[in-house]
């Protein structure tokens, strides 16, 4: 019987030995393959970010060797920095640099890119480049230099001594680097001389790009815990602000704000509520009911309504919807500041609407909050809305227009006339500077009542 019976499991126990040996081994080479593309990936995008940063260096050197008054050739110069530097970057993104320091040369970068691209976009006949300007290129030529030289240190390293990126990422990802891990010293090294680089500066419009507006520069006095409470209390519309826990966020520090929120108590509790204020002003700039929502069963023009009479009755009046968009059975509207009859675009709020009963489940609006609180004298567009039609597409057909306030690429407010329509089958709005008929933005959106 035994007998019988090992001659049946040895063979079935030899097949499926063998068929581990398979599986392991198949599992190893694809484990390999996948380890070596990703090597592979990362030895190309480090050597074509050596590549990149050195062609910076020559084209910033290109941009300065010709005449001061050609601006022919510093704005073809300026938008080829801005391309190289743009692919640069992008191969830094795609090396496992997370969990090293590497963000100074980021940031010395972007603003390069964002400065030449602002600078060559402009007309240069009428503006040309300033002294201060020049200047900067000369300071980003020497030291673009340096780093192509350190970089192509490393790379001479790594191909001399078949360094490999997977040890990098690995070494990162366990946070035991080895002290002469060549690679990752070699990427300290340069930001570590890029922090050393004096400050350059660019100018307001690149300055503001890195400027985040924010709450945080509200010019008002602090709160209490307690008026927030009686403030969220009331946005609410309960006297009763006992089930109200109001908690401090980012204590002490430039960020500062307040939470209000509520919590769900027993069966037929209402929704956890969370409502976020400033801690200056005590203004608020966030609401959400985090309620599950239901199949649809109301219209966007009923959504629409809703957000309308919720904006009324929270005291934001003049208000007009220019975007909508559904998601989860949830209407989102994007509304800005109406001033008599000019849609003021920087000062914009989001209302969110369950379309399921029509209820209003978030408010965002912390860049109304911020833009409100400018208070800024809205300048009147110089040339009338004929002469401004003129610079439009002729085989665009209009469907309306209105005067309106955008900002530009230089986070400067400006007045415009919006032309809304169709062409080439898809609908955009367009605005055109009221003073030069010029486009300042184009933009495709969803055609529907929120656009009108």
């Amino acid at each position: 019987m035994y007998k019988r019976l090992s001659s049946v499991l040895f063979p079935v126990m030899t097949i499926l030995f063998i068929g581990a040996l398979v599986w392991g081994y198949q599992e190893n080479r694809d484990k390999n393959s996948v380890l070596i593309k990703a090597e592979n990936q990362y030895q190309r995008a480090f050597h074509d970010l050596s590549y990149h940063v050195d062609r910076l260096h020559g084209e910033l050197g290109n941009t300065l060797a010709v005449n001061s008054d050609s601006s022919r050739m510093h704005r073809k110069g300026l938008m080829n920095v801005w391309r190289i530097t743009s692919e640069a970057q992008s191969e830094i993104n795609q090396l496992p640099l997370t969990l090293l320091p590497f963000n100074k040369t980021e940031e010395l970068l972007s603003r390069v890119s964002k400065f030449s691209y602002q600078a060559a976009t402009r007309d240069l006949t009428k503006q040309p480049m300033t002294s201060k300007e020049m200047n900067n290129l000369k300071e980003l030529y020497k030291s673009t230099g340096e780093i192509s030289q350190n970089l192509q240190q490393v790379q001479n390293k790594v191909i001399s001594n078949r360094l490999r990126w997977m040890d990098v990422e690995t070494a990162l990802a366990t946070e035991k680097a080895a002290a002469d891990n060549t690679i990752i010293d070699g990427f300290k090294t340069v930001d570590k001389k890029v922090s050393e680089y004096p400050e350059l500066d660019f100018g307001p419009s690149v300055s503001n790009a890195y400027n985040k507006r924010s709450v945080k520069k509200l010019d008002a006095k602090p709160v209490t815990q307690n008026e927030i409470k009686a403030k969220a209390a009331q946005f609410l519309g309960s006297a009763n602000a006992s089930n109200l826990k109001v908690t401090e966020n980012g204590a002490g520090t430039e960020w500062a704000s307040y939470t209000a929120s509520t919590a769900e108590k027993g069966k037929n509790a209402h929704p956890a509520i969370s409502m976020d204020f400033t801690r200056k002003g005590g203004e608020l700039i966030s609401f959400t009911n985090s309620r599950e929502v239901g199949p649809r069963s109301i219209s966007e023009s009923v959504a629409r309504q809703n957000a309308d009479e919720f904006l009324n009755s929270k005291g934001y009046g003049r208000m007009t919807p220019v975007t909508y968009d559904e998601y989860d059975n949830v209407g989102s509207f994007t509304y800005v500041t109406n001033d008599n009859g000019v849609l003021v675009y920087p000062e914009k709020l989001t209302v969110r609407v369950a379309l399921d009963n029509g209820e209003v489940t978030g408010l965002q609006c912390s860049d109304y909050v911020y833009e409100h609180s400018k208070k800024e004298k809205l300048s009147k567009p110089k040339l009338s809305v004929e002469q401004v039609r003129k610079h439009l597409n002729s085989d665009f057909k209009e469907s309306y227009q209105r005067e309106a306030v955008i900002e530009n690429d230089d986070f400067e407010r400006v007045a415009a006339y919006e032309f809304g329509g169709r062409i080439n089958g898809t609908s955009y709005r367009i605005f055109l500077n009221g003073d030069t008929g010029e486009e300042e933005k184009v933009e495709e959106f969803r055609a529907n009542g929120a656009n009108r």
